[in-house]
């Protein structure tokens, strides 16, 4: 609801009157809330909004256009926006019903859908898809706030609709194995090596029970493992199966740093530094 003023002059002779205020108040008839599916997040995530826009009036609004300003902040004199639609994923329901002519997107930074209609006594979901760019933080305190607008004729002033979306608190690993050499005689010595890293923003725990199992073909003998140059003892920290090949490290043996983030102070991108483990196992074939 909003409220309105006015004021009256009158004026005779050398003289001017000032009224009294007059105050009314406009019932707005336009709603609106946003949504996000999953209120967390991490790099390279898929967000998916709901924006719900309810016409309670007797009169239809055409031509409204819906923009999400998709969370841009200002840095170094520039706007930066930490998400970006995922283009072709719009849909846009009526009182339930997926309408077959999606809107026209008039932007992409930010993001604009246009052409809209709503019935009276009708209801509106619009539903897309955002994708974390480079500008997204993600560090544990990281957080993404983005605002919907809805504006058209007869609408009044504009509506708006805010989500706010948190960076995920956990670890986000990768591994990769190596060989070495990669060319080695009968009875030869090889090692192989697992590059875990984290690209999260929270260590791993014993809790968390990382394992690396791997079934070594040829068998090797003579094992030999390290994690981070340490030497580990089978039993304790592995167990190897000589007959068979499978090597499997006791759960919760491996623990993984957090990663490090800094954004860049020119163009404001997040470069990630993942925190790293490394597991050596060595033997004969």
């Amino acid at each position: 609801m909003a409220q309105y003023t006015n004021q009256a002059q009158l004026s005779y002779k050398n003289t001017v009157l000032n009224s009294n205020v007059a105050v009314g108040e406009i019932l707005e008839v336009l709603s609106a809330s946003k949504t996000a599916v999953r209120d967390r997040y991490s790099r390279n995530d898929d967000v998916t909004y709901v924006i719900s826009i309810v016409n309670s009036g007797t009169t239809a609004f055409t031509g409204l256009t819906v923009s999400d300003n998709l969370g841009a902040y200002e840095f170094n004199g520039g706007t930066l926006y930490p998400l970006e639609y995922a283009e072709g994923s719009v849909r846009v329901y009526i009182n339930g019903v997926l309408q077959t002519a999606p809107p026209t997107v008039t932007s992409l930074q930010p993001l604009v859908f246009s052409g809209l209609s709503l019935p009276a006594n009708s209801n509106m979901t619009i539903i897309y898809e955002a994708v974390t760019t480079r500008f997204a933080p993600l560090s544990a305190t990281g957080t993404i706030t983005n605002t919907a607008t809805i504006s058209g004729d007869g609408a009044g002033s504009p509506v708006t609709a805010t989500a706010t979306v948190t960076a995920k608190a956990e670890p986000d690993l990768t591994i990769n194995k190596s060989i070495e050499p990669a060319v080695v005689t009968e009875n030869g010595t090889v090692t192989y090596t697992f590059t875990i890293q984290n690209y999260g923003n929270t260590a791993t725990a014993a809790a968390d029970n990382v394992s690396v199992t791997d079934t070594f073909d040829p068998v090797l003998s003579n094992l030999s493992v390290a994690f981070n140059g340490t030497a580990w003892t089978e039993g304790t920290e592995y167990t190897y199966n000589a007959g068979t090949g499978l090597f499997t490290t006791v759960p919760g043996q491996i623990t993984i740093p957090a990663a490090t983030y800094a954004q860049d102070a020119e163009t404001g991108i997040w470069s990630i530094t993942p925190g790293t483990g490394i597991l050596t196992v060595r033997g004969t074939l």
